[in-house]
């Protein structure tokens, strides 16, 4: 139960539940966690499959049965870690996976009719 396995897993059911988040375009590792009995801090590193900028996020997670769960956290006055970020635009020459919608370039000016 208190491996970065187990916390990772938390931390992706979490993410897993926000329809404006796909894990499936991410790569979720671990990078520190601290045990306090049925709670833990954990530095996540995020970063795109496709290849990428990453970022990392500080998480708080309580033990819930046999499972982590991530907290509210009390700095954002238990709104939303992460905003209302979006996915990254995947890198330039890389292809879509079938089926997905296009990305607009938001650098070049929309063309009026």
């Amino acid at each position: 139960m208190e491996t970065k396995d187990a916390i990772r897993q938390g931390v992706v059911d979490h993410l897993s539940a926000r329809k404006d988040f796909n894990m499936s375009l991410m790569q979720v590792d671990v990078l520190s966690v601290e045990f306090r009995g049925n709670e833990a801090d954990a530095t996540v590193a995020f970063k795109p499959k496709g290849g990428g900028e990453g970022m990392q996020m500080p998480y708080q997670l309580e033990r819930k049965g046999n499972r982590w769960v991530v907290k509210a956290r009390a700095a954002t006055g238990g709104a939303n870690p992460h905003g209302t970020m979006g996915m990254p635009a995947p890198p330039p020459g890389s292809e879509l996976p079938a089926g997905h919608p296009p990305i607009p370039n938001k650098a070049a000016p929309e063309k009026k009719k």
